[in-house]
């Protein structure tokens, strides 16, 4: 015997009300969305900047030598993002910079205070390299597109610690737009990052020019301001392997040991700390040869694997 009974003419309307009062909810929620406008922020590795631009247009990478109209190429970036994303607002530029403990210079001060823009510093370490600006980068970009507060994201740098970065808002549904700054006869942009953002743009020197000059009666030093023949292949593959000699027998073997698991890629850390210790025995910038930076980093594991 079957007791299953037909519903009631009740239920059926207290069924039908409830799927009448979901359906106007979805209707809301759906009109706000499309009503709802795209939102996008830029993100600036200001070390990258310094040293992209200033190669470009007063070629070198010291920054000392350097004169940056920061606030000019913030609303550059801005302007250029506005005409990209028309139907986008700015959420805020995130300006990237290393500072001694963390204590704003006085231009990091001024930066901070324009409208729209965040300073966010990392520690800048006796050699005037910058630590821990890209784990900053990747916080910001993860937390912003898990929460949905941007759709599109603009990251200006070129290291290949980014890559972390650029995957982790990709996947919140963020798309990341790289851009980047000329480099003559090379590039200054890591090719695993190249490879994953969804997009890239790269400004020349006419877009740059406006806003980078040498200072007056500053002459910088180190190998970016050398103007010597760029090096041979060979002598750069040789600077590599005695880079890697040289921190076998300062660091130990176990240390090295630790960066095998890694080959071809490098800590982007160590990579750096590779590149500006060849540009010191060579008296010559790399940054813009990338081929010649593959053969600097094939010279080094030439050597560290030799010893394995």
């Amino acid at each position: 015997m079957n007791d299953i009974r037909p519903p009631a003419p009740a239920d059926l309307a207290a069924l039908a009300s409830g799927i009448e009062r979901t359906n106007e909810l979805l209707t809301r929620v759906l009109a706000k969305v499309s009503t709802t406008p795209s939102t996008h922020g830029v993100f600036v590795d200001a070390g990258y900047v310094y040293a992209a631009a200033g190669r470009l247009v007063a070629q070198t990478e010291d920054r000392r030598a350097i004169e940056l109209d920061a606030e000019g190429i913030i609303e550059a970036f801005i302007d250029k993002a506005r005409t990209i994303f028309p139907d986008s607002r700015l959420l805020r530029v995130y300006w990237y910079d290393g500072a001694r403990r963390r204590i704003h210079t006085q231009e990091q001060q001024h930066i901070a205070e324009l409208p729209d823009v965040k300073v966010r510093l990392g520690n800048l370490n006796a050699n005037n390299q910058q630590k821990g600006v890209d784990s900053l980068i990747r916080t910001d970009l993860e937390s912003l597109a898990r929460h949905r507060a941007i759709s599109d994201a603009v990251l200006i740098g070129g290291d290949e610690d980014l890559v972390s970065a650029v995957e982790a808002a990709q996947g919140y549904g963020a798309r990341v737009h790289l851009w980047g700054i000329e480099a003559a006869g090379g590039r200054n942009q890591a090719e695993p990052l190249l490879w994953e953002v969804d997009s890239q743009r790269t400004f020349d020197l006419d877009f740059c020019k406006p806003y980078v000059s040498r200072r007056a009666g500053v002459e910088g030093d180190g190998p970016a301001l050398c103007e010597t023949a760029v090096p041979a292949r060979e002598d750069v593959r040789f600077v590599g392997a005695r880079v890697a000699a040289q921190w076998l027998s300062e660091r130990g073997r176990d240390w090295v040991a630790t960066l095998l698991p890694g080959h071809p890629y490098l800590p982007g850390a160590v990579d750096q700390e590779l590149l500006t210790t060849a540009e010191a025995l060579l008296r010559h910038s790399l940054r813009g040869h990338a081929d010649l930076r593959r053969v600097l980093r094939d010279g080094f594991w030439d050597h560290v694997q030799g010893q394995y």
